[in-house]
């Protein structure tokens, strides 16, 4: 049993699938660049609406 040979439509657009991969693949390293950084900056706190009673009421200076 032998495979058969890629038909030519198959070749032309595997250079447009590997460039979507590596675009693909490039924003999720920029989204987990972006976050990790936020993260590990000094002066990021949960708020405290979202960590259950962990942690400091922000002020935003906004009125609710």
């Amino acid at each position: 049993m032998s495979l058969r040979p890629e038909h030519e439509l198959h070749s032309r657009r595997k250079s447009l699938n590997i460039g979507v991969g590596i675009l693909l693949g490039a924003f999720v390293l920029l989204v987990m660049v972006l976050t990790f950084t936020k993260i590990t900056s000094t002066d990021f706190r949960i708020p405290a609406s979202q960590a259950n009673g962990v942690g400091e009421q922000q002020n935003t200076g906004g009125t609710d």
